[in-house]
């Protein structure tokens, strides 16, 4: 953090931010303190020309100028983006011109992703100076504005937030968000979360993509709540160190950081067990290796979300409301939205026959998403958002996760779930991740290949590969387990965490 803002940053009634840094420092900032950072933030994009509706940029790591930039984006009646740091100089080009972006916050680290860009937008710089005359620094600029700025009123319609998606398939496509989505956000903290005001809330995901933005600012702050920030890279150390000096009692992420967690053995964890109250779990199916670990080695209750960026969150196994929870089962549809499973002419499919998630949209009364940002929407139609996630119906109306259509595995007439072979494969002591896709064959179409990421302590060897295809094989069935089994040192995966399938499908495609 800035040194210029560090005197303004130690309030702590009506918490807003608990923040943490790589190098062990702390800072805290309440809702009075970031009431006014905003009202001068807002005032610096005015002075800069901006207006409402503008869209403005935030390029932050988890830092008090990051949340600052958000909220006072929002107090001037503009639109924020966010962009992830790890993004490079193409993909940040690619985001701003579809956007139209106006202005860009960042920090002396990614300012020279702006150097080459064709049309670069005003910048505002976070460092004790800026690196050049055509940069503002922005504690600086901060300094000489009011610190009551009303803010701009805006219609529900109104976007508020210009999202990406985050690219699994082709370029990402702009998505607006309208204010009104915040009933939406508010739902889901309260009947999913759960998130209750004797809470410690910690969200890991980063504000760069939809569910930190959603989800880790917008939903705890909505509701008068902290949140969490740790400015520092992720590891199973750093995360239950975090854990237990900010006494986090719920905690939300993505279940690739959980199985890190896992990776880290029962002794790590042992520090934070019983502590935890409830946990969340959202951009990709939970396995239920995961959820037996945690129940086992911490003693918390980790649920499944469902949703995309498209449409928040949208079905859930929801902390706050009382049904049953089955391992596997992305949950019920969360209050306010209806859906259906349909096949590919849109006919409704029975129970237990797969088929595609869509969202009824006369009948969902909080589904925001009506198309993306300058771009046609075939997804949208006969009343339906189709979601192109592949699932099942089950007879008490739960939704269980198969995948994107796509990653569904034909192999000698029969359909198999990538899904449910991974999550066979990650109970096996030796395997961190796991990864399923279907390898083309002239015999069965498709074979079942599997691509390993090993726990520390184990080799990859044939004998390996012939143990994890047999174990699998007892689990499942004789024609779902792996026929071929590549070891490797990761897996390929979006910013945010997303495991991206098709890459090594293509790969495969590509060889044969």
């Amino acid at each position: 953090m800035s040194t210029q803002g560090v005197d303004h940053l130690t309030l702590t009634e009506g918490l807003a931010l608990d923040w943490e840094s790589q190098d062990g420092r702390r800072d805290q900032l309440s809702f009075a303190a970031l009431k006014e950072f905003s009202a001068r933030f807002a005032g610096l994009l005015v002075a800069r020309g901006m207006q409402p509706g503008d869209v403005v940029a935030g390029m932050l790591p988890r830092t008090p100028e990051l949340l600052i930039t958000i909220l006072g984006t929002w107090r001037a009646g503009a639109v924020y983006q966010p962009l992830f740091t790890a993004l490079g100089p193409k993909a940040i080009e690619h985001r701003l011109q579809l956007a139209g972006t106006k202005l860009v916050v960042t920090d002396s680290v990614n300012l020279p992703k702006l150097d080459d860009l064709l049309v670069r937008p005003v910048t505002v710089v976070v460092a004790p100076a800026a690196r050049a005359a055509e940069n503002f620094d922005f504690w600086g600029e901060m300094a000489g504005q009011n610190p009551d700025f009303p803010p701009v009123m805006r219609r529900g319609e109104d976007v508020f937030m210009m999202m990406s998606t985050s690219g699994t398939t082709g370029l990402p496509k702009g998505v607006a968000v309208p204010l009104h989505a915040l009933r939406s956000i508010y739902v889901y903290m309260r009947d999913a979360v759960d998130l209750r005001p004797e809470d410690r809330f910690w969200n890991i995901a980063d504000p760069g993509w939809a569910y930190g933005l959603y989800y880790a600012v917008t939903g705890p702050l909505l509701i008068g709540h902290a949140t969490t920030f740790y400015d520092g890279p992720f590891t199973p150390e750093s995360t239950y160190r975090i854990i237990k000096r900010h006494g986090i009692t719920n905690l939300a992420g993505a279940p690739t950081a959980f199985r890190l967690l896992i990776a880290a053995g029962p002794n790590a964890a042992s520090g934070v067990k019983k502590q935890l109250r409830a946990v969340s779990s959202a951009g990709e199916p939970l396995n239920p290796e995961v959820i037996r670990w945690f129940a086992e080695h911490l003693e918390a209750p980790i649920h499944d979300h469902y949703g995309q960026t498209e449409l928040g969150m949208v079905v859930n196994n929801h902390h706050g409301l009382a049904h049953e929870i089955h391992p596997g089962s992305a949950g019920f549809p969360m209050p306010g939205y209806q859906v259906a499973v349909l096949d590919e002419h849109g006919a409704k499919m029975p129970p237990n026959v797969p088929g595609m998630l869509a969202i009824d949209i006369a009948n969902s009364p909080l589904l925001w998403f009506t198309g993306y940002w300058q771009q046609p929407t075939p997804a949208i139609a006969d009343n339906y958002y189709r979601t192109g996630d592949t699932v099942e119906l089950e007879p008490d109306g739960r939704i269980s996760f198969v995948g994107r259509a796509d990653d569904v595995i034909t192999s000698s007439g029969y359909r198999i779930d990538p899904f449910d072979v991974e999550s066979a494969l990650i109970e096996h002591k030796a395997v961190v991740e796991a990864a399923v896709v279907g390898k083309p064959d002239p015999e069965r179409t498709e074979i079942v290949k599997a691509f390993i990421v090993l726990a520390a302590g184990f080799e990859p060897s044939e004998a390996l590969a012939e143990e994890l295809k047999q174990y699998v094989k007892r689990r499942l069935s004789a024609h779902a387990y792996p026929r071929e089994v590549e070891f490797t040192e990761q897996l390929p995966k979006t910013p945010s965490g997303k495991l991206q399938r098709f890459l090594l499908r293509n790969q495969e495609r590509a060889k044969a």
